[in-house]
């Protein structure tokens, strides 16, 4: 649990993504859901359908996934855009791709919609090539938000498995190396059930706010920021 300073930092950091002019898809989806997350009202959320263009997000398929996923988190589910997801898919994977496939099956997860011949393609495929923690804790994440749908524990032996290969490469500080990449890592840690091992994490992401409340690596960013108030609430709630 968060004490009353470490709410003051949360505080800050939502006042000053709301001095920003946020527009694109991916800065978007990112603040929808840290506000979602924390309960707050969300000016953003019809920013963001506005951005919707026919049935998707800039004929991006991470961009419509993004968009899928913080959506679902206020309760918005949009069907042409879960159909547009499934049509681009192509034999078992999006494009043969990790990232396009993990994006994917996390949005469909959260639409309620189960995929679990991507899930072995991601599971099936997982090889050195794949091997950072950013990309893992993106496998990791999609695998289990779709075991969580099914109820499955198809997956839970290789979750568990790669989390910990995660944990064993955190730095002494209790971060890994950019601060959105670790805010993946651990929003998938928490996911995989690892809330007891985060709490050095959690005082590094902390100790990382700025001044004005943003944060990022050398300058502010906004999906940075976004992205650390998610993984703050994540841990809140979990």
């Amino acid at each position: 649990m968060l004490n009353n300073l470490e709410f003051d930092i949360v505080k800050k950091g939502f006042e000053w993504l709301s001095s920003r002019q946020i527009q694109s898809v991916k800065e978007l989806a990112s603040t929808v859901s840290a506000h979602a997350l924390w309960g707050l009202p969300n000016p953003y959320t019809p920013l963001l359908i506005r951005k919707k263009e026919g049935n998707c997000w800039n004929s991006s398929i991470r961009d419509t996934a993004r968009a899928c996923s913080a959506l679902s988190a206020e309760g918005i589910i949009f069907r042409a855009p879960e159909k547009w997801l499934l049509s681009m898919k192509t034999g078992s994977s999006w494009n043969e791709d990790v990232y396009d496939t993990a994006y994917s099956l996390g949005a469909l997860a959260d639409m309620e919609v189960s995929d679990r011949e991507g899930c072995g393609w991601l599971y099936e495929n997982y090889g050195p090539d794949w091997e950072q923690v950013g990309t893992t804790s993106l496998v990791i994440t999609a695998l289990k938000k779709q075991d969580n749908l099914t109820e499955s524990r198809d997956f839970e032996a290789f979750v568990r498995e790669r989390a910990e290969w995660i944990l064993s490469k955190r730095k002494q500080d209790g971060g890994w190396e950019h601060i959105s990449t670790s805010n993946l890592v651990i929003q998938a840690l928490l996911l995989a059930g690892f809330k007891k091992e985060l709490g050095a994490s959690i005082d590094w992401l902390l100790g990382k706010a700025r001044e004005n409340g943003a944060w990022g690596n050398k300058e502010d960013d906004i999906n940075a920021t976004a992205l650390t108030l998610s993984t703050l609430g994540m841990y809140e709630k979990a």
